[in-house]
């Protein structure tokens, strides 16, 4: 099936084919590690790594490269106020991030270059960029002169016109124009320094990315990628940069992923309004963030509150619920293979039905993933599916051979779907624990005083004291627990 993908630069959806057959290379711009990230970094890495697993299955060698700004103002800023080195900050904050990406889901990239150790090809990019015509010194300092491309702002849209207006030189500023911007910074005291043909001083951020990017994939590369926010300057300025000392085109699609928001407010620790991935760990489980991160369509905004993540949470217990009512060990999933169908093609109408939703699966979700990567009619078409399944279970299947067949085929079916969307493959038993325990741990609730109460009521039971039997499960329900008694006498038990 034919993929297209939205490509920023051209506005439009377009037939993607990789630069050379068969092989794929992209590159993510990563995070500036001066602080502890947010979930609006996290999704961003969840789209790329659900693109990269997406690509990979179509047969695709994929090259992924996600960068690291070690060198930067807030690096130096936060190093210089906490007294310490600037390359321990980022080690910190490089280490906290790569926890908590593996704790989402995502799978490490194939290269994770840091901006440290690329500072001789961005000297050489800033001497070919001068050599252009397009770049210029002063006073140790170097500046691209953007009106020496004409193509600047054909990513963003965006006019010199345009940018005039409000623009202003600060003082002491030693650029010629006030658009112009910084490729290599002059040392001052207290920032770590290299020798550079303009004296000892550290490159902008933009020169890295241009550099590090085509260093590992070449020019031009298939797809570069990252937030909406980094359209302009940031991809903007890239182009210039990669694209002012040669006449090759530097990127072939530029792909961005909507902003994560709260109360339709942009997330941003500029704003105040961010909730950091660590502590959403903590709270909430990592597959349902992963399935929240996947819920919209990652051009779209999405918007993150605490019930929306519940939901996500219901629909995979949803999930797990329906592989347990077909039967399906807590083993781990079976190896991805096709499944023939059943030699017995079904007599009811609800196995029909499920032999068919089963079957059909991995194609309809092909068709809409092929179609810019629309996780939201995956998720979709996955619990449509569901419905099917459960349709077949509440109507007491018939067929020991269709049963098997199905169990077998949803099996793998699980597996595939792990692999590409890098959810739905927790052991059922260990996902309803793992919720249930984030639960009593953010309201309160102690399973040693629920497991108490419920043996009290059982003793009342047992008396047939039905009112107290009541009352105490009405502290229960109070408490957000709800009960469920099983026909062999015992009782199982939740947090709403």
């Amino acid at each position: 099936m034919t993929l297209r993908l939205y490509n920023t630069l051209t506005r439009k959806k377009e037939t993607f084919a990789p630069f050379t057959p068969g092989k794929v290379g992209i590159y993510v711009c990563g995070i500036t590690a001066w602080d502890s990230t947010h979930l609006g970094h996290g999704r961003a890495a969840v789209v790329f790594d659900t693109l990269v697993r997406y690509l990979r299955a179509r047969g695709l060698t994929v090259t992924y490269v996600r960068n690291y700004t070690d060198v930067d103002d807030k690096i130096i800023n936060r190093a210089n106020k906490e007294k310490i080195g600037w390359a321990a900050i980022a080690e910190k904050y490089i280490g906290e991030y790569a926890a908590e990406m593996a704790a989402l889901g995502n799978i490490p990239p194939d290269l994770e270059p840091r901006a440290s150790e690329h500072i001789p090809g961005m000297i050489a990019a800033i001497e070919g960029l001068i050599r252009a015509g397009k770049a210029y010194a002063v006073g140790g300092d170097v500046f691209y002169a953007i009106r020496s491309f004409p193509a600047y702002g054909k990513l963003s849209g965006k006019k010199i016109e345009e940018l005039e207006v409000g623009a202003r030189v600060e003082p002491n500023e030693t650029k010629r124009d006030p658009l112009d911007f910084a490729l290599w910074k002059a040392s001052k005291p207290g920032e770590p320094t290299w020798e550079s043909p303009w004296g000892p001083g550290r490159p902008g951020w933009h020169i890295e990315c241009s550099v590090m990017s085509t260093h590992y994939l070449g020019q031009p590369f298939d797809i570069h990628g990252g937030g909406r926010d980094l359209i302009f300057p940031h991809h903007e300025n890239e182009i210039a940069q990669a694209e002012g000392a040669s006449d090759k085109p530097f990127v072939r699609c530029w792909m961005h992923n909507g902003a994560l928001t709260i109360n339709n407010e942009k997330m941003s620790k500029s704003l105040g309004n961010f909730f950091k991935t660590g502590e959403a760990l903590k709270r909430f489980d990592p597959e349902a963030l992963r399935y929240f991160l996947l819920s919209s369509h990652y051009r779209s905004p999405l918007d993150f509150s605490e019930q929306a993540i519940s939901e996500c949470a219901q629909a995979l217990d949803r999930f797990y619920e329906t592989t347990t009512r077909l039967g399906i060990s807590a083993s781990e999933n079976k190896e991805v293979a096709p499944a023939a169908s059943p030699s017995k093609g079904g007599e009811g109408e609800g196995e029909k039905r499920a032999i068919k939703a089963v079957q059909t699966l991995a194609d309809k979700i092909e068709e809409v993933l092929a179609d810019d990567l629309n996780t939201t009619k995956a998720l979709a078409a996955i619990f449509e599916t569901i419905r099917d399944l459960n349709r077949y279970l509440d109507g007491q299947p018939g067929h020991p051979e269709i049963h098997r067949w199905l169990q077998d085929a949803w099996q793998r079916q699980r597996a595939a779907l792990h692999q590409l969307l890098g959810i739905f493959g927790s052991n059922p038993n260990a996902f309803r624990e793992r919720c249930s325990r984030l639960v009593q741990a953010t309201r309160g609730v102690d399973p040693a005083e629920v497991e108490r109460l419920i043996a009290e009521r059982a003793k009342a039971r047992k008396a047939k004291d039905f009112a107290a039997g009541d009352a105490i499960r009405a502290r229960l329900d109070v408490l957000g627990v709800t009960v469920k008694d099983l026909p062999d006498g015992t009782t199982e038990w939740k947090v709403r």
